[in-house]
């Protein structure tokens, strides 16, 4: 039975060869994953809970602050501007967002801040951009432990429509001359950062350790 085993090993090398080269090409997605977000920022809205009244909630406070860095950013010509500008307006964020909140009712507090955070996979109009950390503005109200809205301030993609899902022909223009083609057309695709034998089920233990 020598000449099972050996076609079972045979097997289990090429099996493993080519598990190894999806993770190859899944560790390259990750890496232009990683690309994309050094030239983005995006903006992240928390809400307090996951009831229909915060969930609201959220969405005027959204709306509020989309109003106030509108103006804010309108000049703005640069990924460093962005940065910039919007770490200056950190107080002002705040503010705005409180008087929205205060005037529905609610005594929550805020907490605003340029920082790194961890994002799943998102779709944004035609764009699905690649789970994994990215610089957003973040505004978290009060326990911030409800779900949360998302959009890209740089290049803006925020504040292109009043429903805030139909992204222009002006923001994809600019979307597309911030990045590269090779990331831009990545967008249009949903992808797999964990690396996983899609076929060969069986050897996926075998991967997670290696």
């Amino acid at each position: 039975m020598d000449w099972i085993k050996k076609a079972v090993a045979v097997f289990m090398l090429v099996g493993l060869a080519f598990c190894m080269e999806q993770g190859k090409e899944q560790i390259q997605e990750r890496d232009m994953q990683q690309e994309i977000a050094d030239k983005v920022l995006r903006f992240h809205v928390r809400a307090n809970s996951d009831s229909k009244e915060d969930q609201a909630l959220k969405l005027r406070v959204r709306d509020a602050v989309g109003v106030l860095m509108k103006e804010k950013l309108k000049d703005a010509a640069s990924l460093e501007d962005c940065k910039r500008i919007t770490g200056q307006e950190l107080g002002e964020i705040v503010d705005k967002a409180e008087d929205v909140i205060r005037e529905s009712g609610y005594t929550y507090a805020v907490e605003a801040s340029v920082s790194a955070v961890d994002f799943p996979d998102k779709t944004y109009g035609a764009y699905t951009f690649p789970a994994g950390r990215y610089d957003a503005l973040e505004v978290v109200i009060g326990n911030g432990a409800g779900h949360n809205w998302w959009c890209v301030m740089y290049p803006n993609m925020c504040f292109a429509g009043s429903t805030y899902e139909v992204v222009e022909e002006q923001a994809k223009e600019k979307l597309q001359r911030t990045l590269t083609n090779e990331e831009y057309q990545s967008l249009m695709e949903k992808k797999n950062y964990t690396i996983k034998c899609k076929y060969l089920t069986f050897l996926n233990k075998y991967m997670e350790k290696m």
